[in-house]
């Protein structure tokens, strides 16, 4: 076992950063360094290619106690520690709403610039980096630019585009790539005991999106929410068949967010309220409930940043499965030799590909891409997604 056991796919980047972790040893040991480790790190690839897994195997190794192996040796307390997100002197970073503002990137260089208290470096984890606002990405470059002792910054994005460049100049990067689905399936059924037949379906149906395999191969629910998804293209007769279908699309998004976030939502305001003296009785506490009325808008307007986010990607992954959907179309018309995303609904593709043409599907396609576009540009859901529906019933 080793930290790096989950990365799926991705040989080239592991033997980089192990390289880099056996080096940071030699560094605090007083030995010659190699060049291979540095102080800033930039994590890049596409969606469910474990950029923040990378980075936080990574922290692992520069944590790991076992100094008779390679770095990174998984069983160890501080590799433990790092993997399960309770370490000291591991700070990750996750945007919760729709950026990450300039003042949670100043907590951020002021925790960079503490001295670890038991590990061997202070490490920094900034997941979704490119949510980073303009002045959170100035604030973040002092860091980059004049790193203090012993601290690691750990940057994961997308792609290095989504930065400054002054920043992504300054840090060593890591590229991750789009797992197979011979690698996504197999390590759904050695890791999580899913049957070869599911995990091989779920592979191909999440296009290498590890943690997305995962769940369509063990939830139900899941699998469920992406036939409805698929089902848009069988409800486009009528400008009303289509505008009811994009308004259900958005609902299901909205109904997921629901369903992820309102439990933690209703343990974050219950701890807040507790904490400003709900339900207590005694001199000043009425005092301190009122006087809490601005944390409680606080934590409000906060959850439904992050609720925003959350139906936002929900429905970014339900376009995406519409958009391979659509090249499975494609696929068909064309002829080739390729195999389908969705195999499972091969019949429903041909059924379509035999009533248009691949000019018309490629418009679709693009519609699909656009709409998408759209919502990452904060258009409103519903209207980007009703425009949708009627430009694939118009082509």
């Amino acid at each position: 076992m080793s930290v790096w056991e989950d990365l799926v796919g991705q040989g080239r980047a592991v033997a980089q950063l192990g390289e880099a972790a056996a080096d940071a040893r030699a560094v605090l040991e007083g030995s010659t360094a190699r060049g291979a480790m540095t102080h800033a790190w930039l994590f890049t690839g596409p969606p469910g290619s474990g950029r923040s897994l990378a980075a936080r195997a990574f922290a692992a190794a520069l944590q790991c106690l076992d100094l008779a192996g390679p770095a990174g040796c998984g069983h160890c307390e501080a590799c433990h520690q790092v993997l399960v997100g309770t370490h000291p002197d591991v700070a990750q970073v996750v945007p919760e709403g729709l950026s990450l503002g300039v003042e949670e990137a100043r907590e951020i260089i002021t925790r960079a610039s503490r001295r670890p208290l038991r590990g061997r470096w202070q490490v920094t984890l900034i997941e979704d980096a490119d949510r980073m606002t303009e002045q959170a990405n100035n604030a973040v470059l002092k860091t980059v630019e004049e790193p203090p002792e012993h601290s690691v910054l750990l940057i994961c994005a997308p792609s290095s585009e989504d930065l400054l460049p002054t920043i992504r100049s300054r840090c060593r990067l890591v590229g991750l790539v789009t797992p197979s689905g011979a690698e996504v399936a197999e390590v759904l059924v050695r890791r999580d005991g899913v049957d070869p037949a599911m995990a091989a379906f779920a592979a191909r149906a999440s296009q290498g999106h590890v943690g997305r395999a995962r769940r369509l191969a063990t939830d139900e629910e899941a699998r469920r929410e992406r036939r409805d998804v698929l089902a848009l293209p069988r409800s486009l007769g009528t400008v009303a068949t289509a505008l009811a279908a994009a308004k259900d699309l958005v609902d299901a998004a909205k109904e997921e967010s629901d369903r992820r976030t309102g439990a933690r939502d209703a343990v974050e305001r219950s701890s807040l309220e507790t904490a400003l003296g709900a339900g207590a009785t005694g001199k000043g506490v009425t005092g301190s409930v009122r006087g809490g009325a601005g944390a409680l808008k606080e934590l409000e307007k906060r959850q439904r940043s992050r609720g925003t986010r959350t139906s936002r990607d929900a429905l970014d992954r339900a376009l995406v499965d519409l958009a391979a959907f659509y090249r499975d179309v494609l696929v068909v018309q064309l002829g080739t030799a390729s195999d389908l995303v969705h195999g499972d609904l091969g019949e429903q593709a041909a059924v379509i590909a035999r009533a248009t043409t691949a000019e018309a599907t490629l418009r679709r396609l693009d519609a699909v891409l656009a709409c998408r576009a759209a919502v990452d540009a904060n258009v409103a859901p519903l209207l980007a997604v009703e425009a949708l529906a009627l430009a694939l019933r118009d082509a």
